[in-house]
């Protein structure tokens, strides 16, 4: 712009245009174009772009790509196999480049346009994500649910073990109470855990736990065209803001709820946050969201899935392809099964009869050692085999008082054992094990001793063992030795002196050999 300028001015103060090229070396063309423009007017094509060799087969390539919409993406055509076709089926001559060029120029001439959106206050956006993590000490892959207010850019992030439809309700309950508020509708993807069908005219056929949560709640739900993310794309943003700043580096945490303290923190802490093109805080934008939101109802949904089944002749039931153990007196009757985020409950009737972690692996097994104690009471062959009290991790206590009561009782010390585990149905292990503990600190090895000592521990008493009130040790008949069988071993013509200040001993002759369980015996 400079040299542009110079010339400018010096032909303008009568240089001719001959001498102001040859001055600063550069072509009468160029000083020419610089008189007829004020400023570098830049390269202007006057006439269409010619590919004498491709304009031929651009209807070819055009008929080729269209027919490319109808077919998986995976299998469409790349410049390079359009290239080769070209070659092999018409005879094209050309270059692979000039191929490329114009499949690329197609392309950007039919890319979708957009229209720039306002977002009134009160409205929100909801999707999941995934990430890695590590949640104690296994790294595992966490589905994590976001929310979004467009209107004022607050969030937010709640992290599951798998996006299962309790997962979706869960999260939503979570993020309506970080709010305070139920925002006036919501706009999700075509999800088959909130859409269990597209009918022909559009609208959508709710799953059934969905369809219950919408009307806890009282909210509309908004859903975007099927494989239209950019329908919602404030929540597929938090998706992608959320991973690279919430999530990196890769999150190590103890337990779930520890991970979404954190994850909860962070939503606050971007509540100070004044992002691009804004004046004001998220904090200070969502105080509008929040007048525009209804209130909460008297008590949060019940945000779990539920079944039915059956007992099995092992006590199980099976709830998503896992099976979970139940107490053996409920063997064969029909259950109630409700599938939470982090607990799988079963009841018959109107009680709970089990409560278990839930297992989000597949064909597994989840046992409770105590709901099968009963059984293996009346079948105690099977104590040491079976498969629910495998990898019990008990008190190494407890193995020594088995040890302790099948020395002394045998068979019958089994059952007694499995009679003092029988206590964790009403007692917690913690008060169980102490009375293990002083159980066998006072020699008291029974199945009575050591309820009396877990009630006493229970109800803060001092502990008053008696014999006849808790037989805690079996009966031993003690019988007296009299002299008389130690004088059948002895001679009766030999006398042994006993001196004055010794007790009397009674020894058999020298040479007379002793029983092997024969002992002095002292008078």
């Amino acid at each position: 712009m400079d040299l542009y300028r110079k010339v400018r001015l010096a032909c303008a103060e009568g240089m001719s245009q001959r001498e102001a090229a040859r001055h600063f070396n550069i072509s009468r063309d160029s000083v020419s174009k610089m008189m007829a423009f004020s400023v570098p007017p830049g390269y202007r094509r006057t006439a269409r772009v010619k590919r004498p060799k491709l304009d031929a087969f651009t209807g070819i390539i055009d008929g080729w790509l269209e027919g490319d919409r109808e077919v998986h993406r995976k299998q469409r055509h790349t410049a390079k196999r359009v290239c080769e076709r070209l070659r092999d089926e018409h005879g094209f001559t050309g270059g692979y480049t000039i191929v490329k060029d114009y499949m690329r120029e197609r392309e950007r001439r039919g890319r979708e346009m957009f229209v720039p959106l306002t977002h009134p206050p009160g409205h929100a956006q909801a999707d999941f994500g995934e990430a890695v993590v590590f949640i104690g000490g296994v790294e595992q892959k966490a589905h994590f649910f976001v929310m979004d207010l467009p209107h004022s850019d607050a969030c937010f992030v709640r992290a599951y073990p798998a996006a299962t439809a309790e997962a979706w309700i869960d999260g939503h309950v979570h993020a309506f109470a970080f709010f305070g508020k139920v925002p006036v509708s919501v706009l999700y993807d075509n999800d088959r855990c909130l859409v269990a069908k597209i009918l022909p005219d559009g609208t959508r056929q709710r799953a059934t736990l969905f369809s219950g949560f919408q009307s806890h709640y009282l909210l509309r739900d908004r859903y975007g065209r099927p494989g239209k993310g950019n329908d919602k794309g404030n929540a597929e943003g938090l998706v992608g803001y959320s991973r690279r700043n919430f999530m990196v580096p890769t999150p190590r945490f103890a337990t779930w709820d520890a991970f979404n303290a954190y994850l909860e923190e962070q939503c606050r802490k971007r509540q100070t946050d004044v992002l691009r093109g804004q004046s004001e805080t998220i904090g200070q934008r969502l105080a509008r969201d929040l007048v525009a939101m209804s209130d909460l109802p008297a008590a949060p949904f019940d945000a779990c899935d539920q079944a039915t089944g059956r007992v099995s002749s092992q006590a199980l039931v099976r709830y998503k392809t896992n099976d979970y153990s139940v107490p053996v007196a409920y063997g064969h009757r029909d259950v109630w099964i409700r599938g939470y985020v982090d607990d799988v409950v079963i009841g018959c009737g109107g009680g709970i009869i089990a409560r278990h972690p839930r297992c989000y692996d597949r064909e597994d097994m989840v046992f409770d050692p105590v709901h099968y104690l009963p059984l293996i009471e009346r079948k105690i062959n099977a104590l040491d085999q079976a498969a629910p009290l495998a990898g019990w991790d008990l008190p190494p206590e407890f193995a020594t008082l088995r040890r302790l009561m099948e020395a002394r009782m045998i068979k019958a010390g089994r059952r007694e054992y499995v009679q003092v585990l029988r206590l964790l149905e009403t007692f917690g292990l913690d008060d169980l094990y102490a009375a293990v503990k002083k159980a066998l600190q006072l020699g008291a090895v029974g199945f009575d001793a050591v309820k009396h000592l877990v009630l006493c521990h229970v109800e803060k008493r001092p502990p008053k063992l008696d014999l006849d009130i808790y037989p805690y040790l079996p009966r031993a008949t003690v019988g007296t030795t009299s002299a008389a069988s130690y004088m059948s071993l002895l001679s009766r013509d030999v006398a042994w002196p006993l001196s004055e200040w010794q007790c009397p001993v009674l020894l058999p002759p020298q040479g007379t050999p002793r029983h092997r369980n024969a002992r002095p015996a002292t008078g």
